[in-house]
């Protein structure tokens, strides 16, 4: 009876040490704050599930609760958990519009500008990290969404033959609604000139801004890279060596070709342009 006793004992002290294990790490996730997301998708160019995609990596790699935002007008096969939030043209765009049409860059990037619309996330203020949907998320983003507080935070630029000039790079960029509504209060203002400015680059426009205000911070190089410039071998090496994933990466931007799903199964333009299969991806993209 005794040995009974003492196991049952045993079992109760372990259970209660179990319990208090779980309720610790359930005290420290309630006290984290909350992980804000937001993307922007419009018209056919990414399908739904690369939204879909993107959240997943996003709870892949936070310790956090998260909000996640997508700003779309086709809503349709978005996970259920994904916010979606209305996207409808802003009170500036048809301006906006036509002074893109002179502009260099014409691509319609500038319609990104709504998700500095302030009040859009309602009582959220403090660091939001919008991203571009033809990303790869790689590595943990708690310590991007804590990056320079109160400032605007982008990675500088890939290379410095960017035309437009730019500060930074728009794949990727944290702000916060408290402090940053001019980025949203400059295009309403005055579309023709803020597109002039620009030259029609969103990620001209956002960094331009944020210098001017200074606000801007610099995230590091190694934690944004892009898929050509640094996972791609230079030629000839990339006819024959499959791209890399660079060991501090926590995002990886896919401009132009070949893009994410491209890039996982190998990608040939021409002789010269031949991508090698990257499977590190299906690691980081599913």
């Amino acid at each position: 009876m005794l040995v009974l006793t003492r196991l049952s004992q045993v079992l109760i002290d372990r259970s209660i040490a179990a319990t208090n294990v779980i309720m610790g790490w359930f005290d420290q996730m309630m006290a984290q704050p909350n992980l804000n997301c937001i993307c922007i998708k419009w018209g056919t160019l990414y399908p739904t599930e690369h939204v879909n995609r993107l959240f997943r990596a996003v709870l892949r790699n936070t310790e956090r609760p998260v909000n996640f935002f997508c700003m779309t007008e086709d809503a349709v096969g978005l996970d259920p958990h994904i916010k979606v939030l209305p996207l409808v043209d802003q009170p500036f765009e048809p301006r906006m519009r036509a002074a893109q049409k002179t502009a260099t860059k014409k691509n319609g990037a500038l319609r990104k500008i709504a998700m500095f619309r302030p009040g859009l996330l309602g009582d959220i203020d403090g660091p939001v990290l919008a991203f571009d949907i033809d990303i790869l998320i790689t590595g943990n983003l708690d310590e991007m969404a804590d990056y320079a507080p109160c400032k605007v935070a982008m990675r500088g630029p890939f290379t410095n033959r960017s035309e437009p000039p730019t500060y930074g790079e728009g794949s990727v960029i944290k702000f916060e609604p408290k402090h940053h509504a001019f980025l949203y209060d400059e295009m309403a203002n005055d579309p023709e000139g803020s597109v002039k400015m620009c030259k029609g680059s969103e990620q001209t426009y956002t960094s331009t801004l944020a210098t001017q205000n200074e606000a801007i911070a610099l995230y590091p190089d190694a934690w944004i890279v892009s898929f050509k410039f640094h996972c791609r071998p230079k030629r000839p090496m990339n006819l024959f060596v499959p791209p890399k994933l660079p060991k501090d990466a926590r995002i990886v931007c896919f401009h132009g070709r070949p893009k994410v799903d491209e890039a996982l199964e190998g990608f040939k333009s021409n002789p010269f342009h031949l991508t090698r299969p990257a499977q590190w991806i299906s690691d980081n993209w599913r």
